[in-house]
């Protein structure tokens, strides 16, 4: 996005990223949210992460073998792996889901009580 290097149109792509997390809140207001989502997501990242790190290690796709997309020394890279595959899903997907299945009750909660006064 901030590569002079590369064409407008290209970079102003890059804004997807400001519209899609109020885009996906709407959606689970009028949706409503899946309590198995984190489940799915968590099973998605022990399938895709894994891949991520043997198919073109050179671009470390989801920091599958370092932080910011360098490669890290610290531990063997198996260890990391792993440690990414419990951390994720623990640190990240799983606090996201309690505070999505919270606001959710929150806004399915406010609008029932629309619903049932009457006018």
């Amino acid at each position: 996005m901030f590569d002079a290097h590369l064409p407008l149109f290209l970079r102003l792509l890059s804004l997807f990223h400001v519209v899609t997390p109020p885009l996906l809140l709407w959606a689970i207001w009028r949706l409503g949210y899946d309590k198995r989502g984190w489940k799915l997501q968590a099973l998605t990242t022990w399938i895709v992460v894994p891949i991520n790190y043997f198919w073109r290690p050179e671009q470390d796709v989801n920091w599958a073998r370092g932080l910011f997309f360098r490669e890290q020394h610290v531990m063997p890279g198996w260890s990391y792996l792993l440690l990414y595959l419990i951390a994720v899903p623990a640190l990240v997907y799983w606090p996201t889901h309690l505070l999505l299945q919270w606001w959710a009750g929150k806004e399915s909660a406010a609008a029932a009580a629309r619903q049932s006064t009457p006018l």
